[in-house]
């Protein structure tokens, strides 16, 4: 199996961003491909790792996109292939392993909850000591911006909650993670994401700004931390001090 990496956009402005600079930094294969550009998900059999980025579509959708990428999950799945999921990815993780796709309660969109409170994941006691958490505390501010939310299946594990929807970071198997929350944005994505998308237009474009500069530091060392902790344990490398 080749030591290269999988990365699937379900749409083209929801790409890699930080992870980018990671494997960029560790001069990592990559195969990226854009399944609103019409690509299909490869056979994640010819790749040592595999992250599924977020996007505007339902896991519930029946399109053969959403089908044929459910369909390469689960073979990842079946042959213990390292997988990230982030968003979308991670709720098409979760129906993958049996589990159901269903709408927020209330939907998360932002940094801040409704009643003013940050956005926070908090680590499980079966998360804890988890390689995917090495070096960050049991609390950390998270970006939401996601209408969904899942309900689990026997055999995947709860390893971060959340503040409204409270099934943020699950595992499956030994090796397949799933983040409800974005980790991966920078500047650039967080400013293009502002131009597009429709919750994000609804809220007020100079508050949000300023409350992403206030964590903009926060949010970038945690980030490339999660992501470089995923990296390692699919076998791509050690991970650096950032």
């Amino acid at each position: 199996m080749p030591n290269k990496l999988l990365i699937v956009q379900n749409i083209r402005h929801e790409g890699p961003g930080l992870l980018e600079e990671l494997v960029l930094r560790r001069n990592i294969a990559t195969r990226r491909v854009d399944l609103s550009l019409g690509d299909s998900v490869p056979d994640p059999l010819h790749f040592s790792g595999m992250v599924v980025l977020g996007g505007p579509q339902s896991v519930n959708d029946d399109t053969p996109a959403m089908r044929q990428q459910l369909r390469q999950i689960e073979q990842a799945l079946s042959h213990g292939i390292p997988y990230l999921g982030i968003c979308l990815g991670m709720q098409a993780l979760v129906k993958a392993a049996g589990g159901r796709v269903v709408q927020c309660p209330v939907p998360e969109t932002g940094f801040l909850s409704p009643s003013g409170e940050p956005y926070r994941m908090v680590v499980t006691e079966t998360g804890a000591g988890d390689a995917l958490f090495d070096g960050l505390g049991q609390r950390f501010r998270v970006f939401q911006l996601h209408g969904e939310t899942v309900e689990l299946a026997a055999g995947t594990e709860l390893i971060g909650r959340g503040t409204e929807c409270p099934n943020q970071a699950v595992k499956v198997g030994s090796k397949a993670y799933g983040l409800q929350c974005h980790f991966e944005m920078t500047p650039a994505s967080f400013s293009q994401w502002m131009e597009i998308d429709p919750s994000l237009k609804a809220m007020e474009r100079a508050l949000l700004f300023k409350q992403f500069n206030e964590v903009a530091d926060e949010y970038r060392a945690t980030g490339l931390r999660l992501l470089g902790n995923f990296l390692d344990s699919a076998g791509f490398g050690e991970n650096r001090k950032q």
